[in-house]
């Protein structure tokens, strides 16, 4: 549910901060690679200096080649950058100082604040809507559309350590010159690349810092919440991929992701991995930056439960993915947040609930204390849980699919409670080998559909 309302603070806030700056952004390329700061302004108090830094290994073209593409790449790295600032306050207007935009640009700009924060908003029982929650003014010149070198059919794949990139990872890496990507690395993220017999050499390891004045605020009491993180990794390995010449920007978003988690509005946690935005992205970029690259998710054509099966066919994964946020540095699992029991969920009717236990530390199906998550998973609450997750659907016929496959045995606390519910009895004789048929066409280029079409019916 909604927290308590931050309307009055809102008001406070954007009163005391009406205006936003995107000052400017700098970069500097050195021996080690690319340096990128951006300036950000709230009101006249505030200044903010996140930046960001992508190693040479891999470059394709030298710096003078690369000289004329990278400010319009890095401003609009910065255009995104910039949202987590501006949530501190919500400032009404936000002025853009390095380039201009065209009304256009404006408005699609608009519409990914507006739907990448709903989750900000909606937590923070803000009221706003997309044509008034902000007012964009820029102030610079346009940037020339500039074509970009010769790209090779090479690929990168962002990896963060989940079952869903490790898929995408193993199926291509044997067709394709794969090269994993990684924003500030994490143990998991190694692990998986390495597990794929890739070296962490081979891989694009980039590091983004936030300014701590940021956290500082969170902690005076500014307003904080959820940002669309996938979309500022879109504009970061938009830019890796000009680096490094390559044409393919391999997601692992799926189908699930496109399902809201507030019922009856369009607040979805996965705005940013939804179909919806990949188009929007896709559209931008060859409007306004390169038509050189190609932006898509591999797996978009599947859901949750097909890519659970293909990756309980992957073994030497199982013991070094993390899907956990909470654990995910360490490379642990928490046990006890809903991507945790999600995921032991999705996996159970492949990969069997013993296997699991042994992955996980434990059996989360066990653990009776998670029943109100299982609520929340299952469509038996409000709302579903803020996380990447599957959909209500897919958790409901994993579910019935695991009573099936131990009828006749004591099932654990959270199957039980499960088999009493509406839900339940809503599900339960559902066709589930139906759910792994399914294949949603999306953006994928032919010789991609063939390798995932290929695994999916093997």
């Amino acid at each position: 549910m909604p927290k308590s309302s931050n309307q009055g603070k809102l008001s406070q806030l954007s009163a005391e901060f009406p205006v936003f700056i995107y000052e400017e952004f700098s970069y500097s390329l050195s021996p080690e690679g690319l340096n990128a700061k951006f300036h950000f302004k709230l009101g006249g108090s505030f200044n903010f200096f996140p930046g960001l830094f992508i190693p040479r290994n891999k470059w394709a073209f030298p710096d003078h080649v690369l000289e004329p593409l990278l400010p319009s790449l890095i401003f609009n790295i910065g255009m995104i950058e910039l949202i987590s600032y501006w949530k501190l306050a919500c400032p009404p207007k936000v002025i853009i100082k390095p380039a201009a935009l065209s009304p256009e640009q404006v408005l699609w700009w608009k519409k990914l604040y507006f739907l990448g924060l709903g989750e900000f908003f909606y937590l923070n029982s803000i009221k706003a809507d997309e044509n008034s929650f902000m007012d964009i003014e820029s102030t610079g010149s346009f940037f020339s559309y500039t074509a970009t070198p010769d790209v090779n059919e090479g690929v990168i794949i962002p990896v963060g350590g989940g079952k869903d990139s490790a898929v995408t990872l193993d199926l291509l890496k044997g067709s394709f010159d794969t090269m994993p990507l990684v924003l500030n690395s994490r143990s998991a993220t190694s692990a998986v690349i390495e597990a794929s017999s890739i070296t962490l050499k081979e891989a694009l390891l980039i590091s983004r810092s936030i300014d701590p004045l940021l956290l500082e605020l969170n902690a005076r009491g500014f307003l904080n919440g959820h940002t669309p993180f996938s979309a500022l990794l879109a504009f970061i390995t938009l830019t890796a991929a000009v680096l490094t010449g390559r044409k393919y920007i391999v997601l692992s978003n799926e189908s699930s992701a496109n399902e809201v988690t507030i019922p009856g509005t369009k607040i979805n946690h996965q705005y940013s991995k939804s179909l919806e935005f990949e188009n929007d992205f896709r559209d931008y970029v060859s409007k306004y930056i390169t038509r050189d690259v190609e932006y898509f998710s591999f797996l978009r054509p599947l859901n949750e439960l097909q890519i659970a099966r293909l990756f309980s066919r992957l073994p030497v994964y199982h013991k070094v993915f993390r899907s956990c946020n909470a654990g995910s540095k360490s490379g642990t699992w928490c046990g006890r947040c809903p991507k945790c029991l999600f995921t032991f969920i999705i996996l159970s009717p492949f990969s069997g609930i013993e296997a699991l236990a042994d992955i996980f530390g434990k059996n989360l199906l066990d653990e009776a204390s998670l029943s109100p998550i299982l609520h929340q998973l299952t469509g038996a609450a409000d709302e579903k849980p803020f996380d990447c997750i599957g959909t209500i659907g897919e958790v409901n016929l994993a579910l019935c699919r695991i009573i099936l496959e131990n009828e006749g045995k004591e099932l654990p606390d959270l199957l039980r409670i499960y088999k009493d519910s509406s839900e339940y009895a809503v599900y339960k004789d559902r066709d589930f080998n139906e759910s792994l048929v399914p294949y949603f066409p999306g953006n994928l280029p032919g010789p991609f559909a063939d390798i995932l079409k290929t695994a999916l019916y093997a």
